[in-house]
């Protein structure tokens, strides 16, 4: 009797919180998405799963989990973060495509074509990041790949329609020749955008997933591993920065950049990241960057760079006899797959949002959700210059803590009520099988045998494993606490998500958002909420002279630049031109701020930026709700 009730006692204490039907109706109540298939290009075969090394090929289906991802961005210069470059492991091709509804009529979904660049059988591509990248005020496009180097699509400025004849692929990395792809093999799965070393130019953050090699070619076997340990792996491929040296604009356009190979320690260089972002969290104009590890501990790293020499120092907490050390920020072991910045409390600091494996009775970790538990900006650089965190994990009594296999997470204010929501992909492998079992036996194996795949357990086509989990949509009550409100927001389709891209595609002041599907069809999410509060939408551009052109050339996106709002009832509001962070989702270079329904006039707006020169300027101004066009050089002018 008494192990009777110490087990039922175990099962209520353990048992995940849930949100009462009334709570959730009340707030899911603010919020209204439609449902949009993406248009995408016809006539290229399709797949089920990808062919792996020999190596792997009882495991292909694990293999083959990831890949699915989605950019939103203004591709075509119309000044609307209405396209999507969306990759898709079905046919295996990067597709530029618009964003359903209004003005979809503006051109045809293409796919990206590499030629002249060599390719081979054994390359996929695994995410799209669109930027400017030799800043002649055009978007670009960088697509990275397992089993090659990444390729950086740049903008034609004479090509009037927007297809694929658009843009000219250009190796990131210089030296392949041509005809058949025989240069390094990376496996790139992260990749952030951002002025690193504040020279005022964007450097570009690549990093590797598995070992450099043959993971993708099944005519071979061998040269391949897995990782060492499931709790502190640093056999992983090496990551690498590349610092922006130069570009020329014109009809020839091209970039150079200088690879970096020792910016990150050895162990941290090696981790398995599967997210990847950066922000400026302590005010000093240089982002900090945050790395999700799977199988190892996540990487919170202080950046102490110059101008030309990029430096980082790892941030990372001491154990403590009160709290579990897989809930520190850089000594946890949990399974780190997607990281968004955000001021989840409305203090005026940023708080981060890590995904981990959080399913109950499979692998139950949790979510973190790292709150910033400094009292002013000032603090935050003084723990960060010596290495200790100013974070604490409150996903438990948040009710963030379990969602299910997380994957990317987006951070938005989809009502502008000034609060924001969170936007997590979960899910794994989809199909009949169930192998919770065997992955349950493989996380309790002696790690010296797991580098080696013969000692993994099947998982092929057919088999499941979290795959009927449903994509979350976290809304705050009034408590402080969160419910998962997607059942009653219809978002929650049983099917494995990866990539989430948020941005105002219509320009109508509501954040809509795109998620990629793994082995299924994208789908978009138009925001058609009726009582939403004012916002404050900003395109934030350097003041620089575009190239001249037959297509549009809106302006570069001041990436890194910060916006602090302060409401006239005195609540700070802080949001950031995010140069492309996370899994494999990636939202637009827009500034959206939400204000709530009190506003009756302009509010206060502090900018802080680096121009081209890398000098740091920081401007108040009254800006009305709505949407505005800045450009920023010694003072910020609205066009």
């Amino acid at each position: 009797m008494v192990a009777l009730v110490l087990m039922a006692a175990m099962f209520v204490v353990a048992e995940k919180p849930a949100t009462s039907a009334a709570e959730t109706a009340n707030l899911a109540g603010k919020f209204e998405f439609t449902p949009i298939s993406i248009a995408m290009p016809s006539g290229f075969p399709q797949k089920e799963i990808r062919k792996v090394n020999k190596d792997y090929r009882h495991i292909d289906a694990w293999i083959s989990s990831v890949g699915a991802a989605i950019a939103m961005n203004d591709v075509d210069g119309d000044r609307l973060a209405n396209d999507l470059c969306v990759t898709d492991p079905r046919i295996d091709q990067v597709v530029v495509t618009p964003t359903p509804g209004a003005k979809s009529e503006r051109y045809a979904p293409f796919a990206l074509s590499t030629s002249p660049l060599p390719m081979n059988d054994h390359i996929a591509p695994m995410g799209c990041l669109p930027g400017d990248f030799n800043e002649d005020g055009r978007t670009d496009l960088l697509v990275y790949y397992w089993g090659r180097t990444p390729i950086v699509f740049l903008a034609k400025p004479d090509a009037i329609a927007l297809t694929s004849a658009a843009f000219t692929p250009t190796e990131l990395v210089a030296g392949n020749g041509g005809g058949e792809y025989t240069g390094p093999q990376w496996n790139t799965n992260a990749v952030a955008f951002d002025d690193f070393d504040g020279d005022g130019h964007g450097d570009i953050l690549i990093t590797n997933y598995f070992p450099h090699g043959p993971v993708l070619d099944d005519r071979v076997s061998g040269g391949v591993e897995m990782n060492d340990s499931m709790s502190a792996a640093h056999n992983g491929g090496e990551d690498y920065f590349f610092r922006w040296t130069g570009a020329t604009a014109g009809a020839s356009p091209a970039v150079s950049y200088q690879r970096v190979d020792d910016a990150l320690p050895v162990d941290v260089s090696k981790g398995w990241e599967l997210g990847a972002a950066a922000n400026d969290l302590d005010g000093d104009g240089l982002p900090e960057l945050y790395l999700a590890n799977d199988f190892g501990p996540d990487n919170l790293l202080y950046n102490q760079s110059t101008p030309g020499k990029l430096k980082f120092s790892l941030v990372k907490d001491v154990r403590s006899p009160v709290v579990p050390k897989s809930k520190q920020v850089g000594i946890d072991s949990f399974k780190g797959m997607g990281i968004d910045f955000g001021d989840l409390d409305g203090d005026g600091l940023y708080d981060m949002f890590v995904s981990n494996i959080t399913t109950s009775w499979g692998i139950e970790e949790s979510n973190f959700q790292f709150m910033n538990t400094a009292k002013d900006q000032a603090e935050v650089k003084a723990k960060l210059a010596e290495g200790t965190p100013p974070f604490a994990d409150a996903s438990g009594p948040s009710r963030t803590a379990w969602s299910g296999w997380g994957w990317d997470v987006k951070t938005g204010d989809f009502d502008n009520d000034g609060v924001l929501e969170i936007a997590q992909a979960t899910g794994f492998v989809k199909g009949q099988v169930n192998r919770w079992p065997q992955l349950q036996e493989l996380a309790t194996a002696n790690d010296g045998i797991l580098s080696n795949p013969k000692a993994w357990p099947n998982v092929n086509h057919g088999d499941d494993i979290a795959g009927s989990q449903r994509l979350a949509f976290y809304a705050r009550s009034a408590d402080g606490t969160y419910g998962d409100v997607s059942a009653a927001l219809r978002l929650d389709v049983p099917v494995p998500t990866r990539g989430i891209a948020t941005g105002d595609s219509d320009g109508d002041g509501k954040l809509d958002f795109a998620v990629a599907r793994q082995w299924d069809q994208p789908v978009f999410y138009h925001n058609v909420a009726k009582d939403t509060g004012a916002y404050l939408g900003l395109s934030l551009f350097h003041d620089t002279e575009s190239a001249a052109g037959a297509r549009q050339a809106p302006g570069t996106p001041a990436v890194g630049t910060q916006v602090t709002v302060t409401t006239a009832d005195g609540r700070k509001l802080v949001s950031r031109v995010d140069g492309g962070g996370g899994h494999s989702g990636k939202r637009s270079n827009e500034v959206h701020v939400g204000l709530g329904d009190n506003v009756d006039g302009p509010v206060q707006v502090h900018l802080k930026w680096r121009d081209r020169s890398g000098q740091i300027h920081e401007q108040d101004l009254k800006l009305t709700p709505g949407r505005h066009t800045l450009r920023l050089g010694a003072q910020a002018k609205e066009k």
